[in-house]
């Protein structure tokens, strides 16, 4: 293993082999989705390492013991998720303990924080969850915040085990605050990101390569280069895993990238949209109302998301019925009869009647044919109309995205706030704002 007083070079990550093992047959039945993958592969990538393998299996102990014999021989850390809860279906601890050849020692002070957590919550704990209390003799305790399950360490022959319970809200916090630091202490990740991210908005992934090419050019293989698209934005990473380019200089290319891409820039590393947008209401002091039809209160949600919402964020209206968007948004009944409930004019008076209602700077509307019902000649399914309502004026754009009905609320939702973002950075710098809309559409 590598000391814990130097850091090792990128190389010397991507040679140590990581392996997730998931546990758990409702992963195999497709009633959850294998978040921890997603989860914990990201967190593993922003330290410089690969995921080399994940595996899911059952909760059966002869499964669960013949899988983790294989990847514990080949594997350099493992991290095992699930199984480690009060019922009978909960079996990784036994299983892995007899691989390991390890005793399981019962532990009285887990006994009193899974006590003090049902007092907390009103509840009187049954003895089955004293299964919960057991660690290895020759291993560590994860303290579980959220839970009752606490996560185990084992470092055993050179290599390293973190077992995790299976729970999001409980092993998310628990990888990212105590297994990714002890990891980098043991020199098995590198102690700060291993790359510089920029994140975009409202440019292609194309388009941004071409657009960044010239930068990317002049430093040859000194510079890695990975692209994420999602809908409505694209990342870029920028690295140099074989160490030629320091962390500085790297974020120097990236600098120069952002310079480059001015709007289209979001910001470096991995707030979202919505918390980039809410930054900038933050800053310049400013509260922002929506109005929803087609999204049904996914771009309030975003909001809402975020901590200290209410410093910025004045409230919503989701307004399916032209009944309550005359009665709570002041939409004057005579554009619905005209134009209808998805077109600009309605979006307009939504966002201006959002504002006016709930005392905001400015305000969001979005009304649309989301699908896959729905839909006319003029106006088909996928079409939305996006309005924003700022001091300087309002404007409505329309909109077509063709895809599942999931798929269009959330680009609708990431259109607009990337809207909002893109006036509020013109009116930080002073500049004269537009209704331009991400990608030139107008």
């Amino acid at each position: 293993m590598v000391s814990k007083n130097s850091q090792p070079s990128p190389s010397a990550f991507a040679a140590k082999r990581y392996e997730l093992l998931t546990l758990g047959d409702e992963l195999l039945l497709g009633l959850t989705a294998n978040g921890h993958l997603t989860f914990i592969g990201a967190q593993l990538g922003r330290r410089g390492v690969l995921l080399q393998r994940n595996v899911t299996i059952t909760d059966e102990a002869d499964a669960i013991a013949e899988q983790f014999s294989e990847s514990w021989a080949r594997a350099d850390v493992i991290i095992m998720t699930g199984g480690l809860g009060p019922t009978c279906d909960d079996r990784t601890r036994e299983a892995v303990a007899a691989v390991l050849g390890q005793e399981l020692v019962f532990e009285p002070a887990i006994v009193k924080e899974i006590e003090a957590r049902f007092a907390r919550l009103g509840r009187k704990m049954t003895d089955n969850n004293l299964k919960q209390a057991y660690r290895f003799a020759r291993g560590e305790v994860l303290p579980n915040a959220n839970g009752t399950a606490p996560g185990l360490w084992v470092e055993q022959n050179g290599k390293v085990l973190v077992m995790l319970p299976g729970p999001p809200n409980e092993l998310q916090p628990m990888f990212a605050e105590q297994v990714v630091p002890r990891l980098a202490q043991r020199g098995l990740l590198a102690e700060r990101e291993a790359y510089v991210q920029l994140r975009t908005a409202g440019v292609g992934e194309s388009a941004l390569e071409v657009k960044l090419q010239p930068v990317f050019a002049r430093h040859g293989d000194a510079l890695s280069i990975a692209f994420c698209a999602h809908q409505g934005q694209v990342d870029c990473r920028v690295s140099s895993p074989n160490g030629k380019l320091s962390h500085a200089q790297l974020e120097s290319v990236a600098d120069e990238c952002a310079r480059l891409l001015g709007e289209d820039f979001m910001c470096f590393g991995h707030d979202s949209l919505a918390k980039v947008t809410a930054d900038l209401l933050r800053a310049q002091e400013q509260r922002l109302a929506v109005a929803e039809t087609a999204t049904g209160g996914a771009l309030a949600d975003a909001f809402t998301d975020i901590c200290g919402a209410s410093k910025f964020f004045a409230g919503g209206c989701v307004c399916y019925s032209n009944e309550s968007k005359m009665q709570l948004l002041d939409v004057p009944e005579d554009i619905l009869l005209q134009h209808g409930a998805v077109s600009a004019e309605n979006a307009v008076a939504m966002a201006a009647g959002a504002a006016e209602r709930l005392g905001a700077d400015y305000a969001l509307a979005i009304t649309g044919f989301a699908g896959p019902c729905g839909g006319t000649n003029e106006n088909p399914v996928g079409t939305i109309y996006v309005a924003l309502y700022s001091p300087h004026g309002m404007w409505s754009k329309k909109l077509n995205y063709p895809g599942p009905r999931p798929t269009v609320k959330k680009r609708a939702v990431n259109a607009a706030l990337d809207w909002l973002r893109r006036e509020l950075v013109r009116a930080a710098s002073g500049a004269t704002t537009t209704s331009r809309m991400p990608g030139g559409q107008q």
